[in-house]
């Protein structure tokens, strides 16, 4: 591959308001310490528009910042179909948002191996989903980010290997 090549990563959940926003900030965090940010560049999206330009949940903010991680500059948007030409890894956080990105995803194009679960990346965990923390308490919270803070050091690694 291109030594120059930027890799862009997705992380996407539902709403883009709890779980694909903290793996946004933990992931752009993991990025920026090992001196890859001007390589790598982040994003988040979320499959349904029920919170477009809202900043992270309340409880996704504070716990983050709980462990040095800033979300407050992330405003949610829609995932697009021109995500896929743009990104080599959307990352689901869960199976159902896989199964709605999938049904995104242009046909035909070999596209389709961009699209992955994101705790494919952290088999250690053995979780194959990050859960929905919104409608739980505060421990959801502290799980997810848990789950994110794994997931993001695998995938860093295998961007590592696979292209620099």
């Amino acid at each position: 591959m291109n030594d120059q090549q930027t890799i862009r990563v997705l992380f996407v959940c539902m709403g883009n308001i709890c779980r694909s926003p903290t793996a946004h900030g933990v992931f752009r965090k993991l990025v920026q310490e090992s001196g890859l940010a001007e390589r790598i560049t982040v994003d988040s999206a979320g499959t349904h528009a029920y919170h477009l330009g809202e900043a992270p949940d309340r409880r996704a903010q504070e716990t983050a910042l709980r462990r040095g991680i800033p979300l407050s500059d992330l405003r949610a948007r829609r995932a697009l179909a021109e995500d896929f030409e743009l990104f080599q890894y959307i990352l689901a956080m869960d199976q159902d948002n896989y199964d709605n990105l999938a049904l995104l995803c242009p046909a035909g194009r070999g596209l389709e191996q961009r699209l992955r679960l994101f705790m494919e990346f952290a088999p250690h965990m053995g979780q194959r989903e990050v859960p929905d923390p919104y409608y739980g308490g505060a421990g959801g919270f502290e799980t997810v980010f848990d789950l994110v803070e794994a997931a993001s050091q695998g995938l860093l690694e295998e961007i590592r290997r696979r292209h620099f």
